[in-house]
């Protein structure tokens, strides 16, 4: 057999799997997320490719350093090139590490780029009868293409030949230099000529041949700009030329020979993958090697085949769609997805559902699907009603398990159409169960981080920008790749997740707390809440007078008019204008006016800018409400149910606490006067009342159950005033002044606040904050014992835990960065208090509609959840029958799982606005 020598362009590698990937860290802390998306894709290639298209030789050619001799003939060479990210230089040489770890050869020399060694092994292994591939799509290696050369495209899977280069380029391989002289290249510093892009360089190299050609000809050339350019860049031309130029004959550092393949080897492989933590490829070696590992991610779990896109099917007649339908009933579970013409799913119409049974045994099931004018061809495809109607006895069927990830989508479109899906797993929920803080939660990143599969992006599928359609135009061959791919995928990650609850101890939370959730905030999603959008009108009216008022009082402070929401025209009026000292400018030289800066300056009594920062604080307050709430809200009222539906996600906040996006109700002020006036604009509808049901101070009660704080304990027990309570233990006395400092005392020992953070807030200095703290835990040593014991254990374990089980990991805890250490210390002392009081409102939302249901009292339905507080709409005459009700189950909530040592006190108002009624 003929050798078949490959060449890893390395670098390319490297920064691909860097952007691919989220932050991740290793078990010892280090970042390792281009570590491991580097390993994964040179495992795929080494392993898969090796099977497929039978090369015999391969390295991995790095750049050794950044100075190479093209910087002795032009010192501006990269010069324009940014330094690697900051968390990639330490990933380097980790890179290296996995090479070798496959007993690959990793090939670098100083004074030469990895292209000119890349270009001599490929020159030296043609001139013995070698077949050569370089793995790369760099365009500057196009240039070596020739018979028994060609580039291999791992991005999108393709063989770049000639006929590539001429198609994207214009010219012969032989002649791309030429115009990538002409061109120049901004990312390398690579001059060119001015004026000259990738098109007109190509006409004249087709029409003269070479660069010196060209510039030979320039003068005889017709008047131009072009011609005038080529002529006074003459030099530069001619410098470019060599700049692109590869050098072929670099001394080899390792002769040909000693690049064989010799095989995925066990034990440096292993070694290197249990040195960094990475699980699901030593589940991956174990089967490779035929040696039984122990998996932690997922034990005794066998690896799935690789996506096999060919293998769906695509379901067009009833007869298909029965079968499919039987399989599932009979097999006892099965994957679903959506496919819909938007994000928002209390309005984007279906357009088609996929399911899953097992790996590559996946279809997809189009609806919808043709041009969007009415005379335009439809595919053939089942009627939307008529699957709808076969399908929904199988999504209700309490004997079949539903798969989804993201359920709570899915269940809304369907549930619009009639129909319920129960019971179900979900497995974005799982995820954020097993590993809260490590890494994103969406399908593409899970599968890229559990199954080594890059997902198909749905871009590549609809386009993009202004070429952008929709999904009901796609074919229905593209359609079924990439939607059937969704369930089987999702298939996939719930086979690995589904052990590994129970294993790591994530099924009391999943079962318990959030996996109910689904079902409930789905609800909720549909149900809205009616905003009056005379009232935003009105607010929004006022806030642009009052703006206009303060515009003008802040031009009058400067003495000119200027943009007050430039932060660069600010700086300069605050810093500049008026002489403020202390200003601090950023990366981009422009000065810092964020809130710390203009509250700093608001504070000292002594600065010129003192009232002109408190002013541009307030103009700020009142645009941001403006543009977010008043004006953004009325555009979000949905016309079909004159409410606003805001999405809730179970995965968003790292606690575990709900967040809500469009809009977002979690942000709303709640101290301010104007906050409270776009709460009131959330009204109910006629012959109803809003009711919101408040959990009273439940941190600082968890944080005495948890610390087991005898003296608060006993406090919350007698229903005591809490804060008064601290003001006397810390200062002696209670006034209006002792006890605010008390309260914010209180709440921010429970955040791991700094003495410099808590001097800010309370306007002292640091010593005399320190004084506090330390007279704080005097008072309550178990505070104290809790903050040493929780960030002992989260150092040792990596994460702490909810009374409830719920992990959230803090891979940045032992970061050398102080700042991001520090940070992560402060949300390890907050995450068992915040995390088990968003588990204790979860159980109450789960619950409370069978609650409710059991005492008679259908029409009253749950509509928010914001931080502490839920938010009913029910009729006025249901109020005294459903008030005992809600404030039992939240009471309650927590039991019997969990004995709590205190009260959990609900605070419940009534009124005909969400404002009205606190």
């Amino acid at each position: 057999m003929a050798n078949h020598l490959y060449l890893v362009d390395g670098s390319g590698y490297i920064f691909r799997a860097y952007h691919r990937l989220p932050p991740l860290t290793n078990k010892h802390g280090e970042p390792v997320g281009a570590v491991y998306g580097y390993t994964t894709m040179l495992w795929k290639l080494a392993d898969e490719v090796h099977k497929a298209d039978g090369p015999t030789h391969m390295a991995v050619i790095l750049d050794k350093s950044s100075q190479t001799f093209r910087n002795d003939l032009y010192d501006q060479y990269k010069a324009n090139r940014p330094p690697p990210p900051e968390d990639l230089v330490p990933q380097f040489p980790m890179i290296r590490d996995a090479t070798r770890a496959f007993s690959l050869p990793c090939i670098e020399e100083a004074g030469w780029e990895a292209d000119d060694l890349i270009a001599s092994y490929a020159k030296a292994a043609l001139a013995q009868g070698w077949t050569v591939t370089i793995v790369s799509s760099d365009k500057d290696l196009m240039q070596l293409i020739e018979p028994g050369l060609d580039l291999y495209d791992t991005m999108n899977n393709r063989r770049l030949g000639a006929e590539a280069v001429i198609e994207k380029f214009g010219v012969e391989p032989k002649q791309l230099g030429e115009v990538l002289a002409l061109m120049g290249d901004s990312v390398d510093n690579v001059p060119g000529v001015p004026g000259i892009g990738p098109k007109t360089a190509a006409k004249l190299i087709q029409e003269h041949g070479t660069v010196e050609a060209v510039l030979a000809a320039a003068p005889a050339m017709k008047p131009s700009k072009m011609r005038d350019n080529l002529i006074e860049h003459a030099e530069m031309a001619r410098l470019s030329r060599k700049l692109v130029e590869l050098s072929c004959d670099v001394p080899l550092p390792d002769p040909l020979e000693d690049l064989a393949l010799q095989g995925i080897p066990d034990a440096p492989l292993r070694a290197f993958l249990d040195h960094h933590g990475f699980k699901s490829l030593i589940a991956r070696l174990s089967v490779v090697a035929d040696a039984p590992v122990e998996v932690h991610e997922a034990p005794g779990l066998e690896p799935d085949p690789p996506c096999d896109h060919d293998a769906y099917e695509t379901v067009v007649t009833v007869e298909a769609l029965d079968r499919w339908i039987a399989d599932a009933m009979h097999q006892g579970w099965v994957a679903i997805d959506t496919e819909t013409t938007g994000l928002d799913a209390t309005r984007a119409g279906l357009v088609g559902i996929s399911l899953a049974l097992a790996p590559n045994r996946a279809c997809y099931i189009p609806l919808a699907h043709g041009g969007s004018d009415m005379f335009a061809e439809k595919p053939a495809q089942l009627d939307t009603a008529l699957a709808i109607e076969r399908l929904k006895p199988l999504l209700a069927d309490p004997a079949v398990l539903k798969i989804g990830h993201n359920l709570k989508y899915d269940a809304i479109i369907l549930a619009r159409l009639g129909v319920t899906i129960a019971p179900y797993d979900d497995t974005i929920v799982m995820s954020f169960d097993l590993d809260a803080g490590l890494h994103g939660h969406g399908m593409d990143e899970l599968a890229a981080t559990h199954l080594s599969h890059s997902c198909i992006a749905y871009k590549d599928v609809v386009g993009t920008g202004k070429k952008q359609f929709g999904f009901h135009e796609v074919d229905l061959k593209a359609a079924t790749r990439y939607a059937a791919e969704d369930a089987d995928v999702t298939l996939r990650l719930w086979k690995r997740f589904k052990p590994r609850l129970a294993y790591e101890g994530a099924t009391r939370v999943y079962e318990m707390v959030d996996r109910p959730l689904v079902a409930v905030i789905a609800d909720m999603e549909q149900a809205g809440v009616k905003v009056d959008a005379a009232v935003l009108a009105r607010l929004s009216d006022e806030f642009s007078k009052q703006m206009a008022v303060l515009e003008e009082e802040i031009h009058g402070i400067a003495g000119f008019k200027f943009t007050i929401g430039s932060p660069k025209q600010l700086g300069d009026v605050l810093f500049e204008q008026m002489g403020i000292k202390g200003g601090r400018k950023g990366k981009s030289g422009v000065y810092s006016t964020d809130v710390t800066e203009l509250e700093r300056i608001a504070a000292d009594k002594d600065s010129p800018g003192r009232v002109m920062a408190a002013k541009v604080l307030d103009w700020r307050q009142l645009s941001k409400l403006k543009s977010t709430y008043t004006d953004a809200l009325q555009a979000q009222i949905n016309p079909a149910t004159g409410r606003v539906h805001t999405s809730y996600s179970l995965t968003g906040a790292q606690t575990g606490r709900l967040s809500s996006t469009d809009p977002n109700l979690q942000n709303i002020p709640i101290r301010t006067e104007v906050g409270r006036q776009i709460r009131d604009a959330f009204v109910a509808e006629p012959g109803n009342v809003i009711l919101a049901a408040d959990y009273s101070q439940i941190e600082l009660r968890l944080a005495a159950h948890i610390a087991d704080v005898p003296a608060l304990r006993d406090a919350f027990a007698r229903g005591d005033d809490i804060h008064s309570m601290t003001a006397m233990e810390l200062f002696g006395e209670v006034n209006r002044d002792t006890r605010g400092r008390a309260k914010t005392i209180n709440f921010a020992i429970l955040y791991g606040i700094s003495r410099w953070g808590l001097a800010g807030r309370l306007d002292v200095t640091p010593d005399e904050a320190q004084a506090m703290i330390s007279r704080y835990f005097e008072r309550f040593p178990g505070i104290n014992r809790y903050i040493a014991d929780t960030l002992a254990e989260a150092k040792e374990r990596g994460y702490t835990s909810t009374l409830f089980g719920r992990k959230t990991h803090f891979p940045r805890l032992k970061s050398p960065n102080v700042n991001e250490r520090a940070g992560s210390e402060r949300a390890a002392i907050n995450a068992p208090i915040q995390g088990t009081s968003a588990d204790i409102i979860k159980r109450a939302m789960a619950r409370m509609g069978p609650a409710l249901a059991e005492a008679g009292l259908p029409n009253v339905r749950m509509l928010m959840q914001v931080h502490d507080e839920l938010v009913f709409e029910l009729p006025e005459g249901d109020v005294d029958a459903a008030r005992p009700i809600i404030e039992r189950v939240m009471a309650t909530a927590a039991e019997p799982a969990i004995r709590l040592s205190v009260p959990l006190g609900v605070e419940i108002g009534v009124g005909p606005s969400w404002g009205a009624a606190h």
